[in-house]
C-alpha cells in the first residue's frame, strides 16, 4: 500500500496532538525533500516549514570525529542540527553529541525550540 505524504504527515500530525495534547506547528520533509507540492501542503495545514541547516551525515555512519567535526565546523547562530534517533544503531551519534553539546554550550550557544 502506498501512502502519500500529506496521508504520513496527517498521521504524525494526530499522533503529536494525542501526545502532546495540541497541534504541531512547524513540519520537517523526510530527507529534505522540499517540492512546490509539499510546501503548499505546509500552507493548507497550516503548518511552517522547518529545515535543518548543519547536517553532519550521522545516518551513514562515519565516525563519531566526523560526525563532532561536521558539526563544529559547521554550526552557526540559528543553526538548526539534524540528528537521527532511527535506522539502526545510532552509538555514533550518541558519542558525538556527548562531545559536541558541551563543546556548544562552552562556546556560548544556547539550544531553543522554534
Amino acid at each position: 500500500m502506498r501512502v502519500h505524504a500529506g496521508q504520513a504527515a496527517d498521521r504524525v500530525a494526530e499522533a503529536v496532538e494525542v501526545v502532546e495534547a495540541r497541534e504541531p506547528a512547524l513540519f520537517r520533509a523526510p530527507y529534505g525533500a522540499w517540492s512546490p507540492a509539499v510546501l503548499q501542503y505546509c500552507t493548507q495545514i497550516a503548518m511552517t516549514p522547518l529545515d535543518w541547516s548543519v547536517d553532519p551525515r550521522d545516518w551513514s555512519r562515519p565516525g563519531v570525529a566526523a560526525i563532532v567535526g561536521n558539526i563544529m565546523r559547521n554550526t552557526r547562530t540559528g543553526s538548526i542540527i539534524l540528528e537521527h534517533d532511527g535506522g539502526g544503531n545510532r552509538s555514533e551519534t550518541v558519542a558525538a553529541l556527548k562531545i559536541v553539546l558541551p563543546r556548544l554550550l562552552a562556546a556560548g550557544y544556547r539550544f531553543t525550540t522554534p
